[in-house]
């Protein structure tokens, strides 16, 4: 895509040198086969360890416990290249980092990190987060599962609902409620008598993604696997969701850019009536408004980024920017599906896969219209959720 405004020369040598090392990456690795991944709903296992050989794990944390110690903006260049090859593979380093890495690092003792994080950055183990439930989506509050106080630790009993990667995690970052209504975090490992992880079927969108269900019944978790700094409640899951957000917005920028890329190419070599459609003026307005919705998101989400790397963004921002980013690539998906007319819904041309992706990333990590709440209880400083 056209660097309109120049935005490549914001970026330092390093944010450029990660953007075109997991572009490159996404080229050859994954998109020669990202589509027969998607038509038989598999999750392509082999690409973890390259994932994790690019230092894609925890890419914001200290090289002491397996980071890159990258900053920020380094982060979202990589999740929109990963996105921009399929939202899948994004939502899964996005989940490895931001929701399972990230609140170990955050609110987990030295020795859990040191037990941890390592080998999360290999890929040697893989995390999964457990906050949504089948009746507890946008009012996690509302969370039925418990965690009851034993001698040595803890008894979980729940269900967690829509949780990627849940059937190939080694542990899960799982939320519950303690005798005192506060929510508290756990590192629940596989091997724990009483954990149990079953893939959803049948799902039309993330289809080269692993989604499942996680069932605790009874499960004994050690006392010290229990994350020590969630003792303020439900603001240390929902902090973890921030940064996992904050990846979304690029990510879905990295699919709209590519619709935007294929649509245009399709354009100019599709001949009608004797001339590429691209000639058209309906298509060139449809073009043209892509072309101003992606340059608008880059400008958005470089700026939170800044942010984000200053410690002066707020989850307002971030809400801010995922909910435009999501919004505004699903149109695009869409437009660009209507460009290729038939061949729209060829999986050859990848559109429709990032079309029917983009549906699962509109909802998950905090619907449109959460979002939205968000952005109106900050300017007008009425909360809309009592």
């Amino acid at each position: 895509m056209e660097d309109l405004f120049y935005l490549e020369e914001q970026f330092t040598t390093e944010e450029k040198l990660i953007k075109e090392s997991v572009r490159r990456f996404v080229d050859e690795a994954l998109l020669p086969h990202i589509a027969s991944n998607f038509e038989k709903a598999e999750f392509p296992l082999t690409l973890i360890e390259k994932v994790a050989a690019l230092g894609l794990f925890g890419m914001t944390l200290p090289t002491d416990y397996g980071g890159a110690n990258t900053n920020y903006v380094a982060y979202g260049l990589a999740c929109q290249e990963l996105e921009r090859g399929d939202s899948g593979l994004r939502s899964f380093v996005s989940v490895q980092s931001s929701l399972c890495m990230y609140p170990i690092f955050a609110y987990g003792s030295e020795e859990q990190k040191q037990r941890f994080l390592p080998k999360m950055a290999t890929g040697e183990i893989i995390g999964c987060f457990g906050l949504t439930e089948p009746d507890a989506g946008s009012d996690p509050s509302s969370m039925t599962t418990r965690a009851t106080k034993v001698q040595g630790g803890w008894r979980l009993n729940g269900a967690k609902m829509w949780i990627t990667n849940a059937t190939i995690a080694s542990l899960a970052i799982i939320w519950a409620k303690d005798e005192n209504e506060i929510i508290q975090g756990f590192i629940v490992e596989k091997k724990f008598p009483g954990f149990k992880a079953l893939e959803i079927k049948h799902k039309l969108s993330l289809r080269a993604s692993i989604t499942g269900e996680i069932a605790l019944e009874n499960c004994f978790v050690p006392e010290e696997n229990r994350l020590v700094q969630t003792k303020n409640g439900l603001g240390a899951a929902l902090g973890c969701l921030t940064k996992a957000r904050y990846g979304i917005a690029w990510g879905a920028m990295g699919a709209a850019m590519a619709c935007y890329d294929i649509a245009l190419q399709y354009a100019k070599e599709r001949l009608q009536f004797g001339r590429p459609i691209a000639s058209f003026q309906l298509i060139q307005k449809d073009l043209a408004n892509m072309f101003n919705e992606i340059v608008k998101m880059q400008m958005l989400n470089l700026q939170l980024g800044r942010l984000m790397d200053a410690d002066r963004a707020s989850y307002v921002m971030v809400s801010l920017a995922k909910m435009n980013a999501c919004k505004e690539a699903l149109k695009i998906a869409r437009m660009a599906r209507n460009i290729l007319g038939a061949n729209g819904i060829s999986l050859e041309y990848h559109v429709i896969r990032h079309m029917n992706n983009l549906e699962s990333v509109f909802t998950y990590e905090g619907t449109d219209n959460m979002h939205h709440l968000i952005i109106g209880k900050h300017i007008t400083g009425i909360s809309s959720f009592k």
